[in-house]
């Protein structure tokens, strides 16, 4: 799921451990340590224009909520300051797959997409040049807009990581941002039965999206049902649980919402009590790694209730709650308050979804699966490149249908 930072700020959810993994007394000489090195820091360090005490705790604390899950930030008081300032800014790149977050020093990367182009970058990069040109100083509408850009295109930033000593130079391609949710179905010409509906992400309309594809499916005669989840990042979750209610019993219960233990704070999401038409068929769902958050809330559900099967590879891991909390010095909290479980209740979360089927994906089968998904932008050599491919993980979906 993609993570924006001009989410709704929320308070915080209480919550009392049954343990911890020390008393409190431990805090004071854990927080006298971090003043000894702070004050060294000060004293020795060469660079003076990075000693304020601000920009040191508020890296520290940067360091503190990246150290707890990929999902975890904090949010540095220029950031906040144009949460506040700039409520309709959108930090998000969907081209990209990427989330911008702003800190003394400059723009970074608060946070990338599974399945994207930017997927293999490491959050909390400083961002330092975009094509060559350096962004210091940029607003923030500057930054973004010479970050978008046509689908195919390419864009050269220049990062550094906070895990390498120098920076350096990625070339990413800008992908295409589908609009709809539902962005392919139609009945397979072989055997003809089955349907196939691709989901490009849980949005707040895809359930309707979905359901007027599903009815036109079912009129041409659709016995069985390919649902295509690879790389959708997520989305929706009342979206979601209105979705499996399409396939599912009303008032099953298919999300459970975990809070920290102890704290009293679980709830389960239920599919809705009314249900226009039943839709019994068998379903494959198909995922890879870039399937996240709601795609795997689909799938686990789904499977743990023996009401699909699961064809693909392992999913990408993402079943946690953030909310966004309002902290000290004009800066936040983006942090994990709780854990996404399916009916049998396991999560996702850092481990994903094992499919029932699995299917090896190479490279070059990722790479066509990607230009299958765009068919309307190929150039004649690319559509030609994919007439002569077979998608190996519909394939095998295609065959565990027609098998009893």
């Amino acid at each position: 799921m993609r993570f924006l930072l001009i989410s709704l700020i929320l308070p915080v959810v209480a919550a009392t451990p049954k343990s911890l993994p020390d008393p409190e007394e431990a805090a004071y000489p854990a927080i006298e340590r971090l003043v000894e090195v702070m004050e060294q820091v000060r004293a020795r360090h060469p660079d003076v224009d990075k000693l304020a005490y601000d920009r040191l705790v508020n890296h520290a604390l940067e360091g503190m909520l990246a150290s707890l899950d990929p999902h975890s930030s904090f949010i540095h008081p220029e950031m906040a300051a144009m949460m506040k300032e700039q409520p309709d800014l959108d930090p998000h790149v969907a081209a990209l797959g990427l989330t911008m977050g702003w800190r003394g020093d400059g723009p970074y990367l608060a946070a990338v997409e599974p399945g994207s182009a930017a997927a293999e970058l490491l959050p909390g990069s400083a961002l330092l040049e975009i094509d060559g040109r350096p962004v210091a100083g940029l607003p923030a509408t500057a930054v973004l807009g010479q970050l978008s850009g046509a689908p195919g295109s390419k864009v050269t930033l220049r990062l550094k990581s906070p895990a390498e000593p120098r920076a350096e130079e990625v070339v990413l391609t800008r992908r295409a941002v589908e609009e709809r949710a539902v962005t392919d179905f139609r009945l397979l010409e072989a055997p003809g039965s089955v349907g196939y509906l691709r989901l490009a992400s849980f949005t707040d309309a895809a359930p309707r999206e979905i359901e007027a594809a599903l009815d036109e499916l079912e009129e041409k005669g659709m016995k069985s049902l390919v649902l295509d989840l690879r790389g959708n990042p997520g989305g929706s979750l009342p979206a979601t649980v209105e979705i499996l209610g399409f396939f599912l019993p009303p008032g099953t219960e298919v999300v459970t919402v975990r809070a920290r233990e102890g704290s009293g704070d679980n709830e389960a999401l239920r599919t809705p009590e009314r249900q226009r038409r039943k839709r019994e068929y068998p379903i494959a769902i198909l995922i890879d790694r870039g399937s996240a958050s709601a795609s795997e809330l689909t799938a686990g559900a789904l499977q743990d209730l023996k009401r699909a099967k699961v064809i693909g590879e392992l999913s990408y891991g993402k079943g946690s709650v953030q909310n966004i909390i309002p902290t000290g010095g004009n800066t936040a909290l983006r942090l994990t308050i709780a854990t996404y479980h399916t009916p049998s209740g396991k999560t996702p979360h850092r481990v994903g979804i094992q499919p029932d089927i699995a299917v090896e994906i190479r490279d070059e089968d990722r790479t066509r699966t990607g230009l299958s998904f765009r068919k309307a932008q190929l150039t004649p050599e690319e559509a030609a490149e994919l007439e002569k491919w077979t998608d190996p993980v519909l394939s095998a979906a295609l065959e565990a249908l027609a098998s009893p």
